[in-house]
Parts: structure tokens; C-alpha cells; sequence
């Protein structure tokens, strides 16, 4: 569980397996903001989904800049530079093309020329991150030996259900390559090692910190807590209203529905959730951030609010669920049920669809509990499944109602449509909930050890983009 501390820490280390981060590496979001996004924000209106009014960019940034201000050059937006040195480590536009090709091929995405021109922009962000740390973790004395690339890239093969070969034949028809696969595991390993090694020791978790956390939440029962995602990004007084407009911009591409939002997460959010499509977990409004508490609180599950300014950026969000904090939920009940189809012909127009579905219901009504089904089925033609392990807030919206008032041998009403026939569920079954539990000392001890090491390594990442010598060509 993860109560009452704030897993959405900026930054730094990715969460989860080295093997996952190669099928879960930026994906492709057809609203790439393009570098000629506007410079302030448009003014408030009401969006679909939103459930905190836009909010103006205040005028933060600490600079000495003139209000009738003359620009002296040119800036042509449409130049690219897809080839930089880091520190002496040469980025190509072959690397950069090769890194787009792999997202592409993870995501199973279609690229147009313009998509792949603003991709190529991102990617190249994120390899010179990667480049950085990298560096860092070899001053460290953190090398990858080949023999531990090779076993994670065939780790990676075979979550593409191919063999090491296969994987590079494939890799290559797809326009990228092992080594920029590989590049991708050794960045993501050797800034994890560094972590372990150089950050990780220092972070300290004390027994009363850990003791006020479980008080807290044996008081917090019964409140409610949310199921969130975020997309973060960071801003500087320098940036916040170019970082402002593409949030803006970001919003609405998920607000067009094309993609779920752990999509855009993937893409664009500069957390270390990015990696899980920005899932920050079950958490209390209390342990948020004002700004992020106030939507929260506000949104009705399945919107999306934002931009949201917080400390050092912008933040999207999406609340998935909502429940109440060590406190049974009826929606997490097991079911044991039985699902009667009866498929119909191709081409049945609705009406016939209609006749069929009253016959259907008829029968289902005649149910005597499950034991009788296997008879019912046979007598309509219809197929039986049997599922002994749903619960009731897997099932969707407007069945998970239905499914909470039957009893044990009802049936819930048809459900289905012309194309893919009628169907219904039998209740044979219920495992009510249990009530939640606090979690343990070790648990809480480690989230916020995590959660610690993540806000360090985003200061550590920060501070070496601010020192590198970057030269692009």
C-alpha cells in the first residue's frame, strides 16, 4: 500500500526492471508540442474534463527583462540539430534517429515525417540525459561490462518472444539497432548503480518519522484517498511559460481521447513515475501538494485536471478510482460467475438483434442459480464461461452497479450488441472484501527512503545538466 507518502518524487531513478524500461521508453504522443508554441498562456476557458480552472503564469521570474522588449537575430524554429557533444561524448544524428526508431517499434507507432522531426527533438533531450549520467556513474567507478547488457538485452528479446538474433534482425528492419538498445539498458543500470552507491547510503529514515506515519494513518481512517496519475513538468522562472503552453497543449491531445493518458505520461512527464505511464498509487489529499489536493478532491473519477502549477513546474492529472483509507470496499469483493453468450449470425440487422436479446432475457430469467445454467445454455445454443476470480471494480461502470445488488443465483440483465451477440452474468459466488491494514514499519521506511533518493537524484541530474558542456552541430 502506499499511504501517506508521496511516491511521485521528482526525477532521478527510473522505478522497475531494466528489461520493462526498453518496452516502456517514451512513447509516441501525436501532440508533440512544437518548439513554436505560443509564449504565454491563452486566456481561461471551460475544457471537457477539467475540473480546476486554468490558471495564469504569475510573473515569477525573478528577471530584469524590458515590458516592450526587441529581439536582435533570428531564430528559425524549423532548424534542427540532431548531433551534440557532451563532455567530449558525441550524440549523431544516427543515435537520435536509431532512439526514435526504438520508440516507435516498443509502441507499434506510425510516425509522420512532422511527428518524427518534433520526436527526434525529445529524444535527443533524453540521450544527452542519459549521456550525463552515464559520465556520472563512471566517476563513480560504475561500468556495465558487456557480459551484463548482453543478458539484459536477451532479457528484452524475449519479452519480445524472440531470440537474440531474431531481436537484431528485427531491430534493424524497424530502422534502429542493438547498440541503441543496449545504449538505453546501460544508461538506465549504470544511473540505478550510481544511485545505490552514491546516494542511497546517505538517505536516512528515522524510527519516529516512520512511527508518526502509521499514527497518522490509523487516524486518517475512513478518509478518502485517490488513485492518481500525473504527468509532471519542470519549469524555471527562465522557461515557466513556454513549459505552461505545452502543458496546455499536452492537455488537450489526452482530452481528444486518441491515446490513454499513460501514453502522453510516458512521453512527456519529467518524474520518476514516467516509467509506470505516471502512476503515483493510492494517496491521500493531505500528503499532496495544495494545488494537487484542491483538484483532486474536486475531480470525479475518470477526469483530467490541470495545468496545475506546483513547486518547480506544471503537473497534469488523471484520477482513476477513489475509496475510503483502511476501510473495506464493497467493489473489491471476488466474484465467482458464470457468463452465458449467445452469439449471433453475421449481418443481423438490430432488430432482429432485438428479438434474439428478448429471447435471451426470457430464459435468463427463468434461472433456478447456477446449477441450472449449463441446462438453460444448451436449450438457446449459448456458450458458458466460468470466472471464479473478478472483482466487482474490474468489471465495467455500469455492471459493477448491477453486480453489487444481486444475490447469489441471479442473473444480471443482456448486455451486448448486434455485432458481437447478447450476454449475461450468474452470480454463483461472492468473497466479500476484507478491511485494509496498515502497512508495516518496513514498508513506509522504504517508500520514504525511495522517495528521498528520487528527489536527490533529480537535484544530481539538474546539476549536471547546469554544469555540462554541451555543443550541438
Amino acid at each position: 500500500m502506499k499511504h501517506d507518502v508521496r511516491l511521485a518524487a521528482r526525477g532521478g531513478r527510473v522505478i522497475g526492471a531494466v528489461v520493462l524500461a526498453a518496452l516502456t521508453a517514451s512513447a509516441i504522443a501525436q501532440g508533440v508540442p512544437p518548439q513554436g508554441a505560443p509564449q504565454s498562456p491563452p486566456p481561461q476557458q471551460g475544457a471537457s474534463g477539467q475540473t480546476v480552472q486554468d490558471q495564469s503564469v504569475p510573473d515569477n521570474t525573478g528577471l530584469d527583462i524590458p515590458t516592450n522588449l526587441q529581439i536582435f537575430g533570428k531564430l528559425d524554429p524549423n532548424v534542427r540539430k540532431p548531433t551534440a557533444i557532451v563532455n567530449d561524448t558525441v550524440i549523431t544524428g544516427t543515435d537520435v534517429d536509431q532512439r526514435v526508431a526504438l520508440v516507435a517499434m516498443a509502441n507499434e507507432a506510425k510516425l509522420s515525417q512532422e511527428d518524427r522531426e518534433r520526436l527526434k527533438l525529445q529524444v535527443l533531450r533524453q540521450l544527452i540525459d542519459e549521456t550525463l549520467q552515464i559520465q556520472e556513474a563512471r566517476t563513480a567507478d560504475v561500468v556495465i561490462t558487456p557480459a551484463e547488457l548482453t543478458q539484459s538485452y536477451d532479457a528484452v528479446s524475449k519479452r519480445f518472444n524472440r531470440t537474440p538474433v531474431a531481436m537484431r534482425a528485427y531491430l534493424r528492419e524497424s530502422g534502429s539497432s542493438e547498440r541503441s538498445l543496449k545504449r538505453q539498458i546501460e544508461g538506465e543500470l549504470a544511473w540505478q548503480r550510481y544511485l545505490r552507491k552514491r546516494v542511497e547510503p546517505f538517505v536516512n529514515v528515522g524510527d519516529e518519522e516512520v512511527k508518526s506515519i502509521i499514527d497518522r494513518l490509523q487516524a486518517a481512517k475512513g478518509t478518502d484517498e485517490f488513485n492518481l496519475k500525473e504527468i509532471y513538468l519542470a519549469a524555471t522562472p527562465a522557461n515557466s511559460q513556454q513549459v505552461y503552453a505545452n502543458a496546455k497543449q499536452i492537455l488537450q491531445e489526452i482530452q481528444k481521447g486518441a491515446q490513454p493518458f499513460e501514453y502522453y505520461a510516458r512521453q512527456f512527464s519529467e518524474a520518476s513515475t514516467r516509467a509506470v505511464g505516471g502512476d503515483l498509487g493510492w494517496i491521500r489529499a493531505a500528503t499532496l501538494p495544495a494545488a494537487l489536493s484542491e483538484a483532486a478532491t474536486t475531480m470525479q473519477v475518470g477526469q483530467v485536471a490541470g495545468p496545475i502549477e506546483v513547486s518547480g513546474g506544471y503537473s497534469i492529472l488523471y484520477l482513476t478510482d477513489k475509496r475510503q483509507v483502511l476501510t473495506a470496499d464493497p467493489r473489491d469483493a471476488k466474484l465467482s460467475l458464470k457468463q452465458l453468450t449467445l452469439r449471433f449470425p453475421p449481418n443481423t440487422n438490430q432488430a432482429q438483434a432485438s428479438v434474439r436479446a428478448q429471447a435471451f432475457a426470457k430464459a435468463t430469467q427463468e434461472l433456478r442459480g447456477c446449477g441450472t445454467v449449463a441446462k438453460v445454455a444448451a436449450g438457446i445454443g449459448a456458450d458458458v464461461v466460468d470466472n471464479d476470480t473478478v472483482r466487482i471494480r474490474d468489471l465495467p461502470p455500469q455492471l459493477q452497479e448491477i453486480m453489487l445488488k444481486l444475490q447469489v443465483g441471479e442473473s444480471s440483465p443482456p448486455f451486448g450488441s448486434a455485432e458481437q451477440g447478447v450476454r449475461a452474468l450468474v452470480l454463483c459466488g461472492r468473497d466479500e472484501a476484507a478491511g485494509g491494514s496498515v502497512p508495516n514499519s518496513e514498508q513506509i521506511q522504504g517508500q520514504l527512503e525511495q522517495q528521498r533518493v528520487n528527489l536527490r537524484a533529480q537535484q544530481k541530474l539538474r546539476d549536471l545538466r547546469r554544469d555540462a558542456v554541451v555543443d550541438y552541430r
